[in-house]
């Protein structure tokens, strides 16, 4: 009853898994997510100093990134 997903299997070398989704899907969402976060801080961002993340560029950006690593991430992943 119950079913197996078929993976892929790891890259083995270097050259192989900077050509591999196993490399670029999270790198492109830590890279979307960080932009998407200091465009966030840019236009909407808290200039009191109150916001403890929109109120900088840099925490902005991290937890941007960390959002994008998770979506890209997931565990919750279908066969």
């Amino acid at each position: 009853m119950s079913e197996t997903c078929k993976t892929k299997s790891s890259p083995k070398s270097f050259k192989e898994l900077i050509r591999s989704s196993f490399f670029w899907k999270p790198a492109l969402g830590v890279i979307i997510g960080g932009t998407l976060g200091f465009v966030y801080y840019h236009f909407v961002g808290c200039s009191s100093g109150s916001c403890a993340i929109t109120s900088n560029p840099y925490l902005s950006i991290a937890f941007g990134s960390v959002l994008g690593l998770f979506v890209t991430n997931s565990p919750c992943k279908t066969c």
